[in-house]
């Protein structure tokens, strides 16, 4: 089979061919049919990312196939299962092995470009504010870096989940695409105070931030009592420093969320939270936002699109299907 592969940190990755392997115990091997793009493959490709495997490997961390073997222990998947999975790597090829509890069957007619796709960025919105934050309808949702890849998530899973969405980006142009995605209330981050503009609609009940920076800081003093914060990223480059008196005060709470981290504890919250995603999309609830559909001969061109910034949305690798 074909697979892109990275044979050394220190040399550029290429398409390969390799052996087909067999499922171990636990496990579940594709036919891959699509495979998202993401930054944290450009991070690995170097050896930067947090979980970056030994080399050689398979760049592609997030995939939608059809089972074509099963393993032995494997319970509730066969052949001919559609499925979603996060493997965190081996999903640029043909065929991959992956542990079958990080699969999630697909409702019937699921696009797997569109199941590819959307498992990183919008399955760690409905994490955060579903399983950590625990918001409710009504509440008021403030979203940090509104029109970037998992902000719009956020933007559009708060929506559905009953909340009113103030959206923080910068420029008419991304406050446009949070507006479209749901948003109630809109903050220009290059010309308005964050914090005044957030008090004088009520203050937050929950802040979703993966910017960091003066942007925590301003989100963190418009914050309602018993307000929770979600550190999902410092896309600023600069990690806040927290006054632990400043939370006593307020009674707030502030929690991190790291999405891939839950399949080393407790992978049912994360199978569980896809789920109900691909329900969504099944249903046409979340719409994923695709800009570019490539091959797999054209993987170095889609990572120079992540590496440039010139995608508008998810690049995705279709292989098969």
């Amino acid at each position: 089979m074909r697979a892109y592969r990275v044979e050394s940190t220190e040399a550029k990755p290429a398409l390969q061919d390799i052996p087909v392997s067999e499922p171990g115990l636990g496990q579940v091997r594709l036919r891959i049919e699509a495979c998202g793009l993401n930054f944290a493959d450009l991070l690995m490709m170097k050896g930067t990312y947090q979980e970056t495997p030994p080399a050689p490997f398979t760049l592609g961390m997030e995939v939608a196939g059809e089972i074509d073997a099963v393993g032995p222990g494997v319970e509730g998947f066969a052949r001919g299962d559609r499925v979603a999975v996060y493997g965190g790597q081996g999903g640029l090829a043909e065929y991959g092995v992956f542990d079958a509890k990080r699969a999630v069957k697909l409702p019937e007619g699921t696009d797997p470009v569109a199941a590819a796709g959307f498992q990183i960025a919008y399955g760690t919105s409905h994490l955060a504010l579903d399983h950590r934050a625990r918001l409710q309808p009504g509440e008021t949702l403030l979203v940090l870096g509104a029109a970037g890849g998992v902000g719009l998530t956020a933007v559009e899973i708060g929506r559905l989940m009953g909340a009113r969405v103030i959206a923080c980006a910068r420029g008419a142009d991304k406050l446009e695409t949070a507006r479209a995605a749901g948003a109630d209330h809109l903050i220009d981050a290059e010309t308005q105070d964050i914090r005044e503009e957030v008090k004088a609609l009520g203050g937050a009940d929950v802040v979703y931030d993966p910017v960091g920076g003066e942007q925590f800081t301003a989100a963190f003093r418009a914050c309602r009592p018993e307000a929770r914060i979600l550190t999902i990223g410092f896309a600023s480059g600069e990690v806040p420093q927290i006054k632990a008196n400043h939370l006593l005060v307020k009674n707030l709470t502030v929690m991190g969320l790291y999405w891939g981290g839950y399949l080393g504890f407790r992978p049912e919250v994360l199978t569980g939270s896809l789920d109900r995603l691909l329900g969504w999309l099944a249903e046409g609830r979340i719409k994923p936002h695709v800009s570019h559909v490539l091959s797999l001969d054209e993987v170095d061109e889609g990572l120079e699109l992540l590496r440039s910034r010139r995608s508008t949305g998810k690049v995705v690798i279709r292989i098969g299907g």
